[in-house]
């Protein structure tokens, strides 16, 4: 799960993914990323940490860190949050294959920033949330 800063929407979705991925009895190994560095080594954001507890998911063991090209090799699939995250990883990839790994979360959308508006929080970890179900639900076939 990637996002800009991986403190606010990849942290939610690692989390949630995570957590229904623990409850489905999955052994799936889960992370999220940033494409910037500006909070490497933090705890996500307060306010995504709140909403997610909320609703029974810890993401305090987080820690922001930036997206490397050795993902690439790590993960079988790699999800991005918006436009610009795409552009950014993709352009990281050193070969189609790694390319192809990389999808938008939301198939016909991005996912907002709720940074810069605490009220985005809630309908992010919705939209998150379900998303994340149907992202089970296509995986496992």
């Amino acid at each position: 799960m990637v996002c800009l800063g991986n403190i606010c929407r990849s942290p939610l979705a690692h989390g949630v993914m995570q957590h229904l991925v623990e409850e489905e009895g999955l052994d799936w190994e889960i992370d999220s990323a940033g494409t910037g560095d500006w909070h490497v080594g933090q705890q996500p954001d307060r306010r995504s940490i709140a909403v997610a507890k909320k609703y029974g998911v810890d993401i305090t063991y987080q820690r922001a860190q930036c997206f490397q090209t050795d993902f690439f090799e790590r993960y079988d699939h790699i999800y991005v949050m918006d436009n610009n995250n795409f552009r950014d990883v993709t352009a990281l990839a050193k070969r189609e294959e790694d390319k192809a790994k990389v999808r938008m979360f939301l198939q016909q959308d991005i996912v907002p920033d709720p940074y810069y508006d605490e009220n985005q929080f809630e309908p992010v970890y919705n939209m998150i949330e379900k998303r994340c179900r149907e992202l089970i639900r296509e995986l496992r076939k």
